[in-house]
């Protein structure tokens, strides 16, 4: 093979856009607090786009990302030994200093291992944060060190100022290593024609379940949108309901889940036929594949139902939204086991996440809340909403739910049971967060809009409700 060959790989569409802090520390319910858009961090946008390469380009790309996970370990033993040994959390200039003598740092691009050892760097940078807010009290339990990966692949990533467009794509150099072993200086990753190449700062190879993306990270702006704080979209997530929402400018809709918990129960059935009679911890190329498909489904469902939230927030000028949300619901949820298994498999904590990035974008206030006695408590009778562990022993709900979705209030009008909750979750913080309930909600209580993103690909039982 050439010295200097070179392959170019071609991509599939667009899979999903995500945003992310700058810091890239754990999600510390920072999304609770009023947003103060004069102190929040620049947002960067990721495009995904998946890679199609040959025998050869694949064994390059498991190479270089085997190389990277191996990175990873050695730089993560170093920073904690330091740490149980000195309580001191090394920078990322040593720990690259450290790492520049061993062998699997010198296998990759220079500035490809500098970037996994400043993840790890990173890593324990929000470890040190996480500590000071356990100290102070803000955690229960107390964190632990960041670990080391299983044995597998990892992310590459390259800073842009070592690439260059070519006419084939963006060039990523390999290194003298992957030269010498594989023929190879370079690599070339198809440039997405709706990114300016200006823009980009940096391109990652991201592995998972045997495919490889390209990962293409550029800044986002925050486009200038009008919108009233004093207005609320309450939300009280489900399953066959995954999002019931309710704002205070009388609008109302349900994100229907029922194909969603369609999709996680045919995998799950996929899953166990081809398991049966396996040893434990079997898996597969047809088991990654069908893993790989799944959760593509999942991403296209949070990003879609995500931005159909935030989309109605826009055009009705609501500044603020409210998510009922208990911690820990899922770790010790006990509704027997075909139940747990829709519950927890849904991804409802994502799709949070992702209403939370999107109204940093648009400048929405996003406020996190318990939602105990939210759905037993009657929003029309303006019942009293205590907090979980503190109920009066006589306390009690004027209404009662009588059937499935559906709610009865003291003067006998029926509302939609979970539109109920979702009004209650915004009475949980309207004092603490100044919203006004400009027009009576009582009405869209009664039949909120059902939602379907995925009309086309529905069953007609699920289309029809039968």
């Amino acid at each position: 093979m050439d010295m200097s060959q070179s392959y170019c790989m071609s991509c599939s569409s667009i899979l999903v856009r995500c945003f992310s802090h700058v810091d890239n520390l754990p999600f510390i319910n920072k999304a609770s607090y009023p947003i103060n858009m004069a102190k929040t961090k620049k947002l960067w946008g990721c495009q995904q786009v998946l890679l199609h390469p040959d025998s050869e380009q694949k064994a390059v790309l498991e190479y270089l990302c085997g190389e990277a996970n191996k990175v990873y370990n050695c730089a993560t033993y170093y920073a904690r030994q330091v740490y149980f040994k000195t309580k001191r959390f090394p920078s990322k200039a040593e720990i690259c200093s450290v790492m520049q003598w061993n062998r699997h740092f010198s296998a990759l691009y220079v500035s490809a291992a500098q970037q996994v050892c400043n993840g790890v760097a990173e890593a324990f940078k929000g470890f040190k944060e996480l500590l000071k807010l356990f100290y102070a009290g803000g955690l229960k339990e107390r964190p632990k060190a960041p670990n080391y990966r299983d044995k597998g692949l990892f992310t590459a990533s390259y800073p842009v100022r070592w690439l260059k467009l070519a006419n084939e794509g963006i060039r990523i150099p390999l290194g003298l290593k992957v030269k010498t072993w594989f023929g190879l200086d370079s690599i070339h990753v198809p440039m997405p024609s709706n990114l300016d190449w200006k823009t980009i700062k940096e391109v990652r190879i991201l592995p998972r379940n045997g495919c490889f993306y390209a990962e293409f990270v550029y800044p986002v702006e925050r486009p200038a949108v009008e919108l009233d704080p004093g207005k609320a979209l309450g939300i009280d997530p489900g399953i066959d309901n995954w999002l019931t929402c309710v704002s205070t400018v009388g609008t109302s809709f349900i994100v229907d889940g029922r194909h969603l918990k369609s999709v996680n129960q045919f995998y799950n059935k996929r899953v166990a036929t081809l398991k049966e009679g396996q040893s434990q911890g079997f898996w597969s190329k047809q088991l990654a594949a069908i893993t790989e498909k799944r959760n593509r489904q999942m991403r296209d469902a949070v990003n879609k139902a995500a931005r159909l939230v935030v989309n109605h927030c826009i055009e009705h000028g609501i500044g603020t939204i409210v998510f009922g949300w208990n911690q820990g619901q899922k770790s010790g949820s006990h509704m027997g086991r075909k139940t747990n298994q829709k519950f927890v498999q849904i991804p409802t904590a994502r799709l949070k996440q992702r209403i939370s990035q999107l109204c940093q974008q648009y400048g929405v206030q996003f406020i996190e809340t318990e939602e105990s006695y939210t759905s037993q408590a009657s929003f029309v009778d303006d019942d009293v909403l205590p907090t979980y562990g503190e109920k009066p022993d006589q306390w009690k709900s004027s209404g009662k739910r009588v059937k499935r979705g559906l709610f009865r209030t003291a003067m006998n009008q029926y509302v939609n049971a979970d539109a109920n909750g979702a009004a209650n979750v915004i009475r949980k913080v309207a004092g603490t967060a100044g919203i006004i309930w400009q027009n009576s909600v009582e009405a869209v209580l009664t039949s909120p809009a059902r939602v379907r993103f995925w009309s086309a690909c529905e069953s007609p039982c699920l289309q029809t409700g039968e």
